[in-house]
This record gives C-alpha cells, sequence and structure tokens, in this order.
C-alpha cells in the first residue's frame, strides 16, 4: 500500500546493496512493520535492537536504516537512542539522506532532520483534525459507525425508521415522565423492547449507558457535534497522551434528517442538568442506608433503596426506612406495586444477628482461617478493560501504520490528492473508533475502581468476620455498609411477615462462608430448623 521505493522490501534491498558496496557484514535485522515512529513504545524490534547493542550480540559498529524518519520521528527519542547507542560504541547511517553519525556534519544533521520529522508528523494530524473539522461544519457525519436510529450510506446518515422510532420513545418517557436515565432502561426492557444487534453493538437489552448515550448524543435533533472528546498530553510525561471529555464543543447544522426536534432536546437536556448530580442528603449526614440495593423487593426483584420520613414537632423524629423506588413492569405484563416500607432498624438488626449467629460457631474461625488469602471477584472487569485495551492498540497501530503510509505519498505523484483523500478518509474513521474504545474504556476502569472503592479487601473481610463481636458495634454507619456490600450479594424477604415474625427468606454471600458443618454462598432462611439453629446460636 506504501509508494514503489518505499516499501519494506524495497528499503531493504536497497540497504543490503549499501551493506555490500561498503564491505559491511549484515548480522542482524529488525523491523517493525506498520509501526508508527512516533515514540519508542509499541515498537518491539527496535527495543530488541537497542537491548542487543547493550548486550554486545554480534559485536556490531553501525545501524544502517534507510531514512530518518524510519529510525524515528520524534527529536528527544531519536538523539536519546543515538546517544545510547553511540555509548556503546555504535553509530547509525541513514542511507538515502546520507547522513553518519560518526561525522560531525552528520550529528548536526541528525539533530535537524529529527526535529523536521516531529514538526512534520504534528503537521498532518493537524491536517487531518481540520479536515475532521471542515466535515463537521459542512454537516456531514465525520466517520465510525452511524449512531443507533442511522443507517451510514456513501458516508451520509440515513433515518432507520423503526430504530428512530426507540429513540423517540426514549426521549418521550424520560421527558414526560418522572423516570430517570436506570428507569427509562428498565421500562424499554421490562416493556419487551429490544436493540438491533449491528455493528459493535452486542447485547439486544437496553442499559443505562446505552440510555445515557442516546440522551447525551445531539446528533438526535440534527445537529453534528466535534471535539467531545480531545486528546491531551500527560503532565510529567514525554509523548504520552490521553483522551479527556470536552464540555466545550462545538454544534454544527447536520445535513441529515432529525429525529427529535431542538425541543425535545433542550428539555431532556434540562432534565439531564437537574437528574445527573447526587443530591444532599437532608437528614443526619451520619446516617447510611446500611443494606441499601442488598435488599430485594419481593415483587420485582429490583434492589430497595433507603429513604427517610420526618415528623414535624419538637423532636423533629426521623424514621428511616427501606421501599421499592421504581413502579417496574414484570415479565407477565403485572406492574410493581409494593408499597410496604421496612423500617431499617428491624432489617439491620435482623441481617446482623445472622452474621452474629454464624460467626458464633465454634467451627468458624478455624474454617474460615483457611479462606484468607482468597479475593473477591473482579475478574470480569479486569478482563473486560483487558480485552478493550488490546482493541485499543490494534487500532493504535492501524492508525500509525495510516499516519505513515500519508506521510510517505509523493507530491509529485499524479493520484497524490485521490491517495491522500482516501487514506485520510480511513484516518477519520480510527479516529473514531479509538474515542469509542477509549470511552468504554474509561467507563470500564471507573466501575472497577468504584468496586475497588466501595469493597473491603477479602482478607480483611474475612478478618471482621473472625472478631465480628468485637469491630461491628463500633463500626460507623459508612463502615456497616462498605462491610455489608462487600460481603453480602443480596437479601431475599417475604411481601409480609410471618405468624412467627419472620421476613428474611435467605441471604446470597459473595464467597462461600461456613455454616452447619460446611460452606454455603446462600443461606436459606425459610426451614424452620435452619432459624433454630441461628437462634440457638444466639442464645449460645
Amino acid at each position: 500500500m506504501q509508494v514503489d521505493g518505499y516499501s519494506l522490501d524495497a528499503q531493504r534491498e536497497r540497504l543490503t546493496k549499501y551493506a555490500y558496496g561498503n564491505d559491511f557484514r549484515i548480522v542482524g535485522e529488525y523491523c517493525d512493520a506498520g509501526k508508527s515512529g512516533k515514540n519508542l513504545e509499541g515498537r518491539p524490534d527496535f527495543k530488541q535492537m537497542l537491548d542487543d547493542i547493550q548486550e554486545g550480540k554480534d559485536n556490531v559498529a553501525f545501524v544502517l536504516v534507510f531514512k530518518l524518519s524510519r529510525f524515528g520521528r520524534n527529536a528527544a527519542d531519536v538523539l536519546s537512542s543515538l546517544q545510547f547507542m553511540q555509548s556503546y560504541g555504535v553509530n547509525l547511517i541513514c542511507v538515502d539522506d546520507g547522513i553518519d553519525s560518526s561525522k560531525d556534519s552528520g550529528k548536526l544533521m541528525i539533530s535537524v532532520l529529527s526535529a523536521v520529522a516531529e514538526i512534520e508528523r504534528d503537521n498532518i494530524l493537524v491536517q487531518t483534525m481540520e479536515g475532521r473539522r471542515q466535515k463537521a461544519r459542512e454537516g456531514r457525519w465525520n466517520g465510525g459507525f452511524a449512531p443507533y436510529g442511522y443507517d451510514l450510506v456513501n458516508g451520509k446518515l440515513i433515518l432507520v425508521e423503526d430504530e428512530a422510532e426507540i429513540i423517540r420513545l426514549i426521549y418521550d418517557k424520560f421527558i414526560t415522565t418522572n423516570m430517570g436515565i436506570g428507569g427509562v432502561a428498565d421500562w424499554m426492557n421490562n416493556q419487551g423492547y429490544r436493540k438491533k444487534l449491528r455493528q459493535n453493538n452486542k447485547l439486544e437489552n437496553f442499559s443505562v449507558h446505552f440510555v445515557k448515550g442516546v440522551l447525551d448524543n445531539p446528533v438526535y435533533c440534527g445537529k453534528i457535534a466535534f471535539g467531545r472528546r480531545k486528546t491531551e498530553k500527560i503532565k510529567g510525561k514525554v509523548n504520552e497522551t490521553h483522551v479527556v471529555k470536552n464540555d466545550d464543543y462545538h454544534l454544527y447544522e447536520g445535513i441529515h434528517d432529525a429525529i427529535i426536534t431542538e425541543e425535545t432536546w433542550n428539555a431532556a437536556q434540562a432534565k439531564r442538568k437537574l437528574t445527573g448530580h447526587a443530591n444532599p442528603k437532608l437528614y443526619n449526614p451520619e446516617h447510611e442506608h446500611i443494606l441499601t440495593g442488598l435488599l430485594k423487593c419481593p415483587v420485582c426483584g429490583a434492589g430497595m433503596s433507603g429513604n427517610f420520613s420526618r415528623k414535624h414537632g419538637k423532636d423533629k423524629y426521623e424514621r428511616f426506612y427501606y421501599h421499592c423506588k421504581h413502579a417496574r413492569f414484570l415479565p407477565d405484563g403485572r406492574k410493581c406495586d409494593y408499597k410496604k416500607n421496612w423500617n431499617q432498624d428491624d432489617v439491620n438488626q435482623a441481617v446482623e444477628q445472622i452474621v452474629r449467629a454464624m460467626v458464633s460457631n465454634p467451627d468458624f474461625e478455624a474454617a474460615m482461617g483457611e479462606k484468607i488469602g482468597d479475593n473477591l471477584d473482579i475478574t470480569n472487569l479486569e478482563s473486560e478493560i483487558k480485552n478493550l485495551r488490546t482493541q485499543l492498540r490494534k487500532k493504535e497501530t492501524n492508525k500509525a501504520t495510516l499516519i505513515q503510509q500519508i506521510d510517505d505519498l509523493d507530491p509529485d505523484d499524479k493520484n497524490y490528492s485521490r491517495k491522500a483523500s482516501d487514506l485520510n478518509d480511513r484516518l477519520e474513521k480510527f479516529y473514531y473508533d479509538i474515542d469509542e474504545i477509549d470511552r468504554q474504556i474509561e467507563n470500564a476502569e471507573k466501575r472497577l475502581a468504584s468496586v475497588q472503592q466501595n469493597k473491603i479487601n477479602s482478607d480483611t473481610i474475612y478478618k471482621y468476620l473472625l472478631y465480628f463481636d468485637r469491630y461491628y458495634d463500633s463500626f460507623t454507619d459508612a463502615e456497616k455498609k462498605e462491610f455489608m456490600q462487600s460481603f453480602i450479594e443480596s437479601i431475599e424477604i417475604f411481601e409480609q411477615k410471618q405468624e412467627d415474625g419472620r421476613f428474611l427468606k435467605s441471604i446470597e454471600f459473595k464467597f462461600p462462608v461456613y455454616f452447619n458443618g460446611g460452606y454455603v454462598k446462600q443461606l436459606g432462611l425459610t426451614d424452620k430448623s435452619t432459624l433454630e439453629s441461628v437462634v440457638k446460636l444466639i442464645r449460645k
């Protein structure tokens, strides 16, 4: 795909002829095919070459390269790599440029040309980004997959009516009801709506992330956004960048058909500003809803939320309770209308008693001591991030290859403009794909950070369990919540208290715990004998 004369075979042939013509013996070849010369990262053969020089392999005296831009296009890296080589008595010869670093004139030329190569590369990036900005100004789609609701035909967004109806429905439910983003996603799923599996979409269900992306994307009101994310240099790092969100982006009138009106878009953004942040507590700031999310609604199975009520008067008495927050539709079409409020003190104490009963067993300490060292399972998230980073590296490699191909184009070639245009169009798509993967990595890392932030290390959990009686009562509400959220997966309850006063149905733990002679992940509390054994342990 490269211009004749610059292909890898052509470079190898030219270097081989130069070596034989100067009585050099070739002892090894290093080729990072399709890699960018912007820095040393992602160039394994280049790094291997430097390692071999350091180890004195083959006792080499020169490194031959076709052009200096093939050695590197970042001035700092070129000079530091050359300095490293020369410290081991190895010099650089750039055959096509006529440069020999063993000569004073060669050292000067390397300094100048490496700086020029870096500037050249930056100019290509600037020109490419300016081309993308110009497409946005003209209202044209800027590359990458078409957003849900549209198809991409000859570079233009074409409305897909059945998908567009889904988009309109999401906006309608968000604007005209008291549902939040999560409520809209749940409603869509419970009503039986399913997404088309297309392009990079692998899930039929509607996720919170998908609904949020729809509500925040101005393409649906007929606009084209440019600069919603930007690349910034990482402070303190040389040639390292990362993608960050940019609130100060530009909107241009698109040439595609809008799915919603601007009034609908503005209404959705107004609600997003009102609901898109955490509300301050209106009650005792030290109080935490310890089992929120863990306690499951006995009708729809959703995590129950914590709330409070306040009696007006001198004492301003506060009552905290758990309730099913959202009206949800069940698979059989019925609506969840579970309205019972459960006193938090009653539920918290009941769960605490169950845990206290387990750890009071004399065999518990020995059995759980063997489990210390196990880790809570965050492998799925880590695997997701690893896979996304692999995808990102592949996209970066392909992008670097295109940039190099653009750099290699001959301006005197009669087909230069057409080739440059084709390559730039492909490059734009890679920028879009990389932005999308960066966004997915950012979201996954936030979820992982949240898990790691809100969980106690499993060793610590086991130790707290072993000394539960000693520690738990001295915990703050926040510490109790952190402990329970890290230890318990879910808690099921009956719709009403049973005749004997029971209301807990089962507790599922995040890892096996010792109970009644064995390890269990779920403790059923419906069996009377199980309950009696718990009561006996409490009395003891």
